[in-house]
């Protein structure tokens, strides 16, 4: 993809407010839709049944789903879960079920979050094309069924719900079998194939131009409303980089926006020593003059390197040294002086 294309995809989103307020609801490079809905068909539920057959469907506490949701403040947020599958029943096609509002696993979300997918959707049918890495979603009517404003969360949701599983790297969306291609209700642009390179949660950090920009996917922290830790990622659109792993630590120290309901997870005094990415492997020296040898790093700062770092690397695994030591102990009584694994499983949050 393009820096061009992918501007065109993210000035949408982060104009959204402005451009319903000054054009009477019509998006930029976007249409807005005038039919109603109609109500999911009286079947719908007979199709799907309900939470108590479905976790009917397997015994023990299921297989570890992670799908991505929206949050009590409008954040597209993974949440891990125990998703029980039925005989023969594609993970992926469970994970995107998960998403429905009102769906067979309406039961299983944590407090504090809300599925995306339009009450009624159904996925007809799921192809995993793998010499493609490809997910093709076909999806029904009632998936046209949702606000203009929640587009956007929408194609972040199921793309990175879907490229999260090992064998998918790209998306393409279909309805009643037809190639969608752009969204139906505000015209989100679905040419080719989708990506993370769509971003998700996008921001732009102040004075920055559009045209001269680098995106950067970085993990801030975010509360359930019992008071449950969890991180939440968001594209910040920065000044042009050709260092995009220096660049998103910076970003990280630098903090969540002001208008932002995150926290910050890194303290503004460290600073970046030097970042090599070889192997696949990302080393980091961040630099803390408060530091002492042998004390605790907090485990919550680690896991944020980790998985900024890796997001915008493509690299598995971070190693992480403190003032040039690598005898890095998290606050979680681990050990870090070895290369850490991004996580398999993001945010598993109880519902």
């Amino acid at each position: 993809m393009t820096r061009r294309q992918w501007i065109v995809k993210a000035v949408p989103a982060l104009l959204i407010t402005a451009s319903l307020v000054v054009t009477g609801g019509c998006g930029l490079f976007s249409k807005q839709a005038t039919s109603e809905i109609d109500p999911p068909p009286a079947d719908w539920q007979e199709k799907y049944g309900d939470a108590e057959q479905t976790m009917a469907m397997a015994e023990g506490e299921g297989s570890q789903l992670t799908v991505y949701l929206k949050d009590r403040n409008g954040y597209i947020a993974p949440v891990t879960l125990a998703v029980p599958l039925a005989d023969n029943q594609l993970p992926e096609q469970a994970a995107l079920e998960v998403m429905v509002d009102g769906g067979p696993y309406a039961s299983l979300l944590p407090d504090g979050f809300e599925p995306v997918l339009s009450k009624g959707t159904q996925i007809l049918k799921l192809d995993l094309v793998k010499d493609q890495e490809l997910a093709i979603v076909d999806v029904n009517d009632y998936f046209t069924g949702y606000n203009a404003q929640d587009e956007r969360k929408i194609v972040e949701a199921v793309t990175w719900t879907l490229t999260g599983f090992p064998e998918v790297k790209q998306v393409q969306l279909r309805q009643n079998g037809e190639k969608l291609a752009e969204m139906p209700v505000d015209g989100f642009p679905l040419a080719g194939t989708l990506t993370r390179h769509i971003g998700i949660n996008l921001e732009r950090a102040d004075g920055v131009d559009y045209a001269r920009s680098t995106p950067v996917t970085l993990y801030f922290s975010a509360l359930t409303p019992d008071d449950t830790h969890y991180y939440v990622p968001v594209t910040r659109l920065i000044d042009r980089s050709e260092d995009v792993a220096a660049a998103a630590m910076h970003q990280l120290i630098a903090g969540p926006l002001s208008s932002s309901h995150l926290t910050r997870v890194m303290t503004d005094d460290l600073q970046v020593g030097s970042i090599k990415v070889d192997q696949g492997v990302v080393t980091v020296d961040l630099l803390d003059e408060t530091y002492k040898e042998g004390q605790l790093t907090p485990s919550e700062m680690i896991q944020s390197v980790v998985l900024s770092l890796t997001e915008n690397t493509g690299a598995s695994k971070v190693r992480i040294h403190l003032n040039g030591s690598a005898n890095v102990t998290g606050t979680d009584n681990r050990s870090y002086s070895e290369p850490v694994d991004r996580p398999s499983y993001l945010n598993a949050i109880k519902s």
